[in-house]
């Protein structure tokens, strides 16, 4: 039986390996990782995932990204999926889109860039506590 996953999307490489990292340090080898690079990308993933029967837990998504911005991608994926958790990640989301990102496509948390190490442990816990 496969590991269930998080999904890690933003634009910047060094965003992603420093996120899989830090999650995998923390979290061990009881889940999968994967990432992308963006949010058609993320979307393409969700799906190959949800075509094997794999089920992703968790996403943790850049706001600012080239094409979709990430709250609209978290709605889309919410309309889809709803039980999956979903947090928004972020340096520069303005107000309006982080509200509409918890009203939409209920999101557990909002990180904020620069995140500290246990900052990121601690929101990815509880909302892997809500499952």
């Amino acid at each position: 039986m496969s590991k269930p996953v998080i999904l890690c999307v933003d634009d910047e490489t060094v965003i992603l390996e420093s996120l899989k990292a830090q999650l995998r340090k923390a979290l061990g080898s009881s889940y999968a990782y994967e990432v992308a690079q963006d949010a058609e990308e993320a979307l393409d993933i969700i799906d190959e995932l949800n075509e094997d029967n794999i089920s992703i837990l968790l996403i943790i998504s850049d706001w600012l990204m080239p094409g979709m911005k990430g709250d609209e991608f978290l709605i889309s994926v919410h309309q889809k999926f709803p039980k999956i958790v979903k947090i928004l990640l972020t340096g520069q989301a303005n107000k309006e889109a982080i509200e509409r990102a918890y009203a939409e496509a209920n999101v557990h948390k909002c990180l904020f860039k620069p995140w500290s190490p246990n900052e990121l442990l601690d929101i990815v816990k509880s909302g892997l506590e809500k499952l």
